[in-house]
């Protein structure tokens, strides 16, 4: 087994070892004025074997650094004029070819190779995406002055000793994809993009080397630079806001625009969303919208009053504040849209947008309170039901109708069946009865257009009885496409209420009928209507109340047409 586990340990070493051989590594060093050293530097690199190409980025130089770097052997490229570091770096890069790209700082008095390889080892040995370095020397003024405090204010997860050494190597698939900074900005900007996107960054601690001490009047263009790095990182990568008080409320604002918003879709628009659960998402949300605004409200008073320029002031208000106001405009055209669909009626109030439509009742009916209907796919019968529709139970609740009732079509009967599974919202309606009705297969209804589409069709629908006796009755409707004004009808049956139904009458005659069988005739006056008729039946006394009034988009069918009544026996 050892011998196992040892065969296995140099199959990795050895695979290691020939990834290794096959990463090409490109050394840049920019240079401004740096004959006295940048020719060690350049020395120093030569003597490893690992190195392919040494490139000097000589960046405006007035004294001898070209020929120095070149006689060394380096590969030198020129900018006839300074343009900063980070021009040079960018100039280095993008003429280098190496898999690794390391940056060496042309005034190190006493760089090794030992140091350099340092550097680029974790990223040979798969270690790093990103190395840095750092070194013994007294802490940089810029580094502990201006850089650490904005990074622990803002990038609080980088915990680097030395996070502006200029000492680093990154690999190239990394560098091509950022942006690198013109100036002295470059480094922390490279180790910031690295944090930020997820890289493997190492410090290195490479001992000791010393630099030639810049004066107060650079250290202070490099500070200045760092800091202008960092803020403008922070600001891409939303760090800035992540700690301003006003841009957290405007968040947290927005999060509750956001959620009415979904909470409508969720309602009208998602089905398999409960439409409890909608409205409650749209609840928090107009909490949570409530809350902040009033607290953007305050904090924006508060810095408007302190300003001194008032135009400046309304720019940065707009600025800060248009996230809102897109989102409020956007809630209120919502808004606007679903009043324009509003459907008011007696007993509810009916809300439809293209997709679903919402009903509120304004009083309980059939213990329902809130409901979803529509919109509903046309599609041809099933084969031998050419006498049968097959309807969504939601359509049955639109059109007040229940499974068994029966449409007159066009002088053809069909029966009303419920639909078939994983057919919730299919109406399977004949040929005959679809070309009569004006429909074609595929054709969406949405459900406030069901009842025009089925305007003044006979229905003979059954009445819910109550008391459990064994008479049941069918009446005889025209199906409405509007409220009008109708009447109460309460049926009795040896003095016991059975069941309650509304209706509206025309003068007229209308047939009354038992087992199929006409029976009797009613004649309605509105001047001066009769209350109250009876119909025996075996060895019942059936009693039929007109009482009351009401609205109603059932008219009662009138004789000739069909049967006001039939009860069954």
């Amino acid at each position: 087994m050892s011998w196992i586990i040892l065969i296995f340990v140099l199959i990795i070493a050895s695979i290691k070892t020939s990834n290794s051989h096959d990463m090409t590594v490109s050394v840049i060093i920019p240079a401004f004025n740096e004959e006295k050293t940048v020719g060690n530097v350049v020395n120093v690199v030569k003597s490893l074997n690992s190195i392919d190409e040494i490139i000097v980025v000589d960046d405006g130089s007035s004294d001898r650094t070209f020929q120095v770097a070149e006689d060394a052997g380096a590969t030198v490229i020129q900018h006839f004029k300074n343009r900063g570091k980070g021009a040079a770096i960018k100039t280095g890069f993008k003429n280098s070819k190496g898999d690794i790209v390391v940056f060496l700082d042309a005034d190190i008095q006493n760089l090794t190779a030992k140091q350099v390889e340092k550097i680029i080892k974790p990223i040979i040995m798969g270690e790093a995406d990103v190395t840095k370095t750092k070194f013994n020397r007294e802490a940089g003024r810029v580094t502990e002055l201006t850089a650490k405090p904005l990074l622990n204010f803002f990038f609080p997860e980088i915990k680097f000793d030395q996070p502006l050494s200029g000492q680093f190597a990154a690999k190239r698939s990394f560098l091509k994809n950022i942006n690198l900074e013109d100036d002295y900005g470059v480094d922390v900007g490279i180790v910031l993009d690295a944090d930020v996107r997820g890289m493997n960054v190492k410090e290195v601690d490479i001992g000791e080397i010393s630099h030639v001490l810049s004066p107060l009047n650079e250290l202070n263009l490099v500070a200045t630079e760092v800091v202008r790095t960092i803020v403008d990182r922070a600001n891409e990568y939303g760090r800035v806001t992540m700690i301003d008080s006003l841009g957290r409320s405007i968040r947290m604002e927005i999060l509750g625009l956001s959620l009415v918003f979904l909470g409508f879709f969720a309602t009208f628009f998602i089905r398999p969303i409960p439409i409890q659960l909608g409205l409650a998402i749209s609840i928090l949300g107009v909490i949570v919208a409530i809350f902040y605004i009033i607290k953007i409200i305050k904090m924006s008073f508060n810095v408007f009053n302190r300003s001194d320029g008032r135009f400046r002031a309304i720019k940065s208000f707009f600025y800060m504040h248009s996230p809102i106001l897109v989102s409020g405009l956007i809630l209120i055209a919502m808004i606007t849209t679903l009043l324009g669909a509003v459907h008011i009626g007696d007993g509810k109030i009916s809300i439809e947008p293209t997709s679903r439509n919402l009903i509120i009742w304004k009083e309980p009916v059939q213990n329902k309170s809130i409901d979803l209907r529509g919109p509903y796919t046309v599609d041809s019968a099933l084969e031998n039901e050419i006498t049968a529709i097959r309807m969504p139970q939601e359509a049955m609740n639109s059109l007040e109708l229940g499974y068994g009732d029966s449409l007159n079509i066009n002088g053809k009967r069909y029966t009303l069946n419920n639909t078939i599974p994983g057919e919730d919202y299919v109406m399977r309606i004949p040929v005959d009865a679809r070309s009569y009705l004006g429909l074609n297969i595929r054709d969406v209804i949405r459900d406030s257009d069901l009842r025009n589409i089925f305007k003044n069709i006979y229905a003979l629908k059954y009445l819910q009885m109550q008391n459990n006796t064994t008479l049941s009755v069918q009446e005889g409707v025209l199906i409405k496409a509007n409220e009008e004004n109708a009447s109460i009808v309460n049926m009795y049956v040896n003095d016991q209420k059975v069941t309650t139904t509304t209706g509206i009458f025309r003068n007229g005659t209308y047939n009354i009928y038992v087992n199929g069988v006409y029976y009797d005739s009613i004649v309605f006056n509105s001047l001066n209507p009769q209350k109250t008729y009876y119909v025996d039946i075996g060895s019942y006394t059936v009693k039929i109340e007109i009482n009351g009034e009401t609205r109603s988009d059932m008219e009662f069918i009138p004789a000739g047409q069909g049967k006001f009544l039939n009860f069954i026996y």
